[in-house]
């Protein structure tokens, strides 16, 4: 089926249809136009959320990158960005596959149908001027024969006329023979126009017109195709993206699994634990007694000190910290040593800046190690290039690793200070205990028996009190008494006990866990073959029972 067999007679109508279709193209891309416009602005909104949202600048330092429920933040707002790029290829492919390509053969469509429409009319006109040529001869040899005709009656009328000359009848029967002459030419002449107009009117509805709707059909059914596909293209572009999108739900999926609420108060733990005792009680002020009055360790009058109430320059460390919940803080002066940090953020410090400097040597090393076997494979193939060319990195890569190695040092000699002053700064357990029991008795007699105790006797045994070193030796009966094992441990890596209160272990070696780490990073552990003291937490792998 076709249109040149089946519309013969449809030539507007066709043209009203062909024109529909091109107007109906360009509907399409004119909406999936505007479907383009959505999806930039959407995508550029959540550009924009994403980029109000992520940090200009994350580095390892900031505290809150830590947290694991900040890190699936991050994660779920860089998939969200993800997603905002796909919406943007989606709006790409669609302006480009559709939109401008569409738009392109559109034009192409319009300038194909102008052209077959021209050639239909041209055809039309031809029929239309040879129709009128055969009317035309057909009036006129109508009009011939109807002169013809009355030349004919005349001269008939005058040859039986008695009265009429013979110069007359003669003159009649001429022009009716003229007129007949007339007529018979205008009769082939109108033979031939219509064996003509026949001629160009098969040709016009048997051959021209079915050829120019049959292009006109060919045409419309391309457009109809790349319709078609434009519809097809407008899912699929869509489709597309689909695995991308739903790998980025996937991924604010997982990145909500991964928060881990008691991992988050661990972080908080081991970013803000200070490694600081906790206060101790605060001693009676006896002001009952008019002389010699002293204060206790703890007293909120004058510090423990001498006897004349001036702070005693030993305790001035001891005390800074003491009532920290209720001190006002001061603006912190940020030194090279961390020494204004607390114990257990100054030690974690140091150890980190140790093992950035580590990495960094390591690689200095490598970068001396190759240049050494540049200048060999130079000295040993000179066309490769000069050795001597290499003696400035090589300088000035020495002199790197001798300033790293230095700082290495620098570093670990603090860390060694401030795991030392952690451990001579952390009282022991039953030490605490039993001063807070002396604590009480000495209350109880001060309030009871207030004449039979001297100030001076209390003094001088807050003053021997003082004197006596951190860590007590454990006795025997003690340990059997009150010390048994609270878990095991497995020592991760070795270490040596130089401090006093620390003790020695191997790696690898299991140990009985005696105390846990109360916030300083060290834990009291006992040996198999014997032997109790203090190591660091970070060595072990502890098991509670």
């Amino acid at each position: 089926m076709d249109w040149g067999t089946e519309l013969w007679d449809q030539f507007d109508t066709i043209e009203r249809h062909t024109q529909w279709g091109l107007d109906l193209m360009d509907k399409y891309v004119k909406f999936v136009k505007e479907r383009t416009e959505i999806e930039q602005a959407y995508a550029k909104q959540l550009r924009n959320l994403v980029k109000k949202h992520l940090p200009k600048r994350t580095t390892r330092e900031d505290p809150e990158s830590k947290f694991c429920q900040y890190q699936a933040f991050l994660q779920v707002v860089k998939e969200l960005n993800d997603f905002a790029g796909q919406r943007e290829v989606v709006a790409e492919n669609l302006l480009t596959r559709i939109c401008v390509e569409l738009a392109k053969y559109s034009q192409e469509l319009k300038q194909e149908r102008k052209s077959h429409l021209q050639e239909g009319r041209r055809a039309q006109q031809q029929l239309e001027n040879s129709f009128k040529q055969l009317e035309n001869s057909k009036r006129k040899f109508e009009r011939d024969c109807r002169e013809a005709e009355k030349a004919m009656l005349t001269a008939e009328k005058l040859d039986q006329d008695i009265n009429a000359t013979k110069a007359d009848v003669e003159k009649a029967k001429q022009q009716a023979n003229l007129r007949s002459h007339m007529a018979e030419e205008s009769k082939n002449e109108y033979a031939s126009y219509l064996q003509k107009f026949n001629r160009s009117q098969n040709q016009f509805y048997f051959l021209e017109m079915p050829q120019i709707f049959s292009k006109l059909q060919e045409m419309d059914e391309r457009r109809t195709q790349r319709l078609k596909e434009g519809y097809s293209i407008f899912s699929e572009t869509e489709q597309q993206v689909v695995p991308i999108i739903g790998k980025c739900l996937e991924g604010m999926k997982a990145a909500a699994d991964l928060v881990d609420e008691k991992n988050d108060s661990q972080v908080l733990i081991e970013l803000y634990k200070s490694g600081f005792e906790k206060p101790v009680d605060i001693d009676f002020e006896d002001f009952s007694q008019p002389i010699n009055r002293t204060s206790s360790d703890s007293s909120l009058g004058n510090p423990r000190g001498t006897l004349d109430g001036r702070l005693d320059p030993r305790l001035l460390g001891k005390n800074k910290g003491k009532r920290w919940p209720f001190s006002r803080k001061n603006k912190t002066v940020i030194t090279e040593d961390f020494s204004h940090l607390p114990p257990e953020q100054r030690r974690k410090k140091l150890q980190q800046k140790i093992e950035e400097r580590n990495r960094e040597l390591q690689k200095e090393l490598d970068q001396r190690d190759a240049l050494n076997k540049m200048k060999d494979v130079y000295q040993k193939t000179p066309q490769m290039g000069d050795p001597n060319s290499l003696e400035p990195k090589m300088s000035e890569t020495l002199g790197n690793i001798e300033k790293l190695r230095l700082e290495i040092q620098k570093y670990e000699a603090w860390l060694a200070d401030a795991e030392s002053r952690m451990l001579s700064n952390r009282p022991d357990t039953v030490t605490r205990y039993n001063r807070h029991l002396d604590h009480v008795s000495a209350l109880n007699n001060n309030c009871s028996h207030e004449k039979d105790s001297p100030d001076t006797t209390h003094s001088d045994e807050s003053q021997d009190t003082l004197n006596q070193p951190i860590y007590t030796e454990f006795d025997e009966d003690f340990e059997e008494e009150f010390v048994s094992p609270i878990g095991t441990c497995v020592a991760l890596y070795q270490f040596e006990g130089s401090s006093e209160g620390t003790i020695s272990m191997l790696e690898g070696e299991e140990l009985s866990l005696m105390e846990e780490d109360k916030g300083d990073g060290w834990t009291r552990v006992r040996r198999s073959k014997g032997g109790e003291g203090y190591v660091p937490t970070s060595y072990l792998r502890v098991s509670l029972n």
